[in-house]
């Protein structure tokens, strides 16, 4: 079953083309992650999305549901984290949540157990009766998370939910969201692309409001040729084994460092992988590493945004 589903959407502020024929289709269950430089317009989609703000033309539907503008009819099926959450300071998390929970008319004996899990789920059991006010960056966005489980929704939309967080914050947030893997649909959006491949079943990468790239993480990272291969000799290299290597077609560049080190881009990643460790032999030269680098997830990111430039 799919949660999310977009047809050609599309989102123009007067001569700013923000959200530009999206399409989306995201399955039920999945932590969904999405990717794009500042002003791709991944805000933007999340709060039509979330039906927030009005499309200029295109459809969204959310668990077959098509939502609208100002609607409450999907709020049910929907929690939303925006990027920056704002709290009432003077209300503690268990009040904030509390309030929250009434907002949706959650019966009283109902909403008092959801609330004491939701804080268990993001580790501020110990704190939910004091002031918001005092809370740290990383609980602010805890208990932001809580607030878009409140209404027990099927997905959560969750504006960067890790910006600005520092190494520890980063990782309560994304152990969260591991949590919450296969009982709710995630859809967030994030810079951290190393949490992407952390957590995420599948990826889309957006820019100037356009898809430019869309499938599972390992898929994507497939789609990229591994090319470069590290040699490392417990021994100096011999004039030998360089000139062998030279001389092998499926080379295209190669670096040395100390003589030790040896660093080869290479267009035959499987014929090189074979041959090379013959050709170390031949040079009597001893072998400490041999490593063949994986494309990662940042170098995908890059090229396919610079791609659609």
């Amino acid at each position: 079953m799919t949660a999310v589903c977009s047809k050609q959407l599309v989102k123009r502020y007067k001569d700013v083309m923000a959200v530009d024929g999206l399409d989306l289709s995201v399955p039920k269950g999945a932590v969904y992650g999405f990717l794009g430089p500042n002003g791709a317009g991944k805000t933007t989609t999340l709060k039509l999305l979330a039906g927030l703000i009005r499309p200029t033309s295109g459809s969204i539907e959310i668990f077959g549901e098509e939502v609208f503008f100002g609607s409450i009819r999907n709020r049910k099926d929907i929690g939303f984290l925006p990027d920056v959450p704002g709290f009432y300071e003077w209300m503690s998390a268990y009040e904030y949540l509390d309030f929250c929970g009434r907002l949706f008319s959650i019966p009283r004996h109902d909403l008092e157990k959801r609330i004491k899990d939701l804080l268990g789920l993001v580790g501020l059991s110990d704190t939910g009766k004091k002031k918001t006010g005092g809370f740290s960056r990383g609980m602010k966005q805890r208990l932001g998370i809580a607030q878009a489980l409140i209404n027990d929704p099927g997905i959560v939309l969750l504006d960067e939910p890790v910006s600005a967080l520092d190494p520890i914050g980063r990782k309560e947030v994304m152990d969260i969201i591991t949590e919450l893997a296969g009982k709710v649909t995630v859809f967030f959006s994030t810079h951290v692309l190393a949490d992407v491949e952390r957590v995420c079943d599948r990826v889309i990468i957006i820019n100037k409001g356009r898809a430019v790239l869309e499938d599972t993480i390992g898929n994507i990272k497939g789609m990229a040729p591994t090319r470069q291969i590290e040699i490392e000799l417990f021994n100096k290299s011999t004039t030998s084994l360089v000139e062998d290597i030279r001389r092998c077609e499926w080379l295209d560049d190669m670096e040395t460092a100390d003589h030790k080190k040896i660093k080869l881009l290479v267009s035959d990643i499987e014929r090189a992988s074979l041959e090379l460790p013959g050709l170390i032999y031949k040079a009597n030269v001893s072998l400490k590493k041999f490593n063949v680098q994986e494309p990662t997830l940042e170098d995908i990111f890059i090229k396919a945004v610079n791609s659609n430039q």
